[in-house]
């Protein structure tokens, strides 16, 4: 990922945030240092009680870096401009 983000502007990354199956919210942060996205959208978190996580703690977290955390509700889109 860190070579991604070296290598590549990259506008918009979905990253995984549940944890035990995925990414935890820290490692997703760790992420989004190595990525250097403008915005990220957390997923696959919050379907049932073992991956259940605050999506709007990851955005506070990714936010100092300059980069915009976008949750989104379920069914919900986003357009990136």
């Amino acid at each position: 990922m860190k070579l991604i983000g070296e290598l590549d502007k990259i506008d918009l990354a979905l990253l995984p945030i549940g944890g035990n199956f995925t990414m935890d919210i820290p490692d997703a942060v760790k992420a989004v240092e190595f990525l250097r996205p403008r915005k990220v959208i957390p997923m696959h978190y919050n379907t049932f009680d073992l991956i259940a996580c605050d999506p709007n703690d990851f955005a506070s977290r990714v936010k100092p870096m300059g980069v915009e955390g976008i949750v989104l509700k379920p069914g919900e889109s986003y357009n990136l401009n």
